[in-house]
């Protein structure tokens, strides 16, 4: 699935900001969960469909993951990309 076959809701992209603010963690699973500021996200869901529609990521790291299983998350290029058009919006 590509990144342009979700419909990015204003929750999804409030998610997105998160990420790109460097506020956002991801566990390391095969259905990642999405934290914020430290805290479960209220819509796993969503958090889960940015992930499998290639919006963000968990970052790169050295194959070592924090005590809580969980590792920083990033945007990828679609991620980039949809807060680009909003913003330009």
């Amino acid at each position: 699935m590509s990144g342009s076959e979700i419909e990015l809701s204003h929750r999804a992209m409030a998610m997105l900001r998160a990420v790109a603010a460097r506020r956002a963690q991801m566990s390391c699973s095969c259905e990642p969960d999405l934290f914020i500021d430290g805290f479960a996200c209220c819509d796993q869901m969503t958090a889960r469909a940015l992930a499998r529609g290639g919006y963000i990521k968990p970052a790169e790291t050295t194959g070592l993951t924090a005590v809580t299983g969980r590792v920083s998350a990033e945007l990828t290029e679609a991620g980039h990309a949809a807060l680009a058009v909003t913003a330009a919006a």
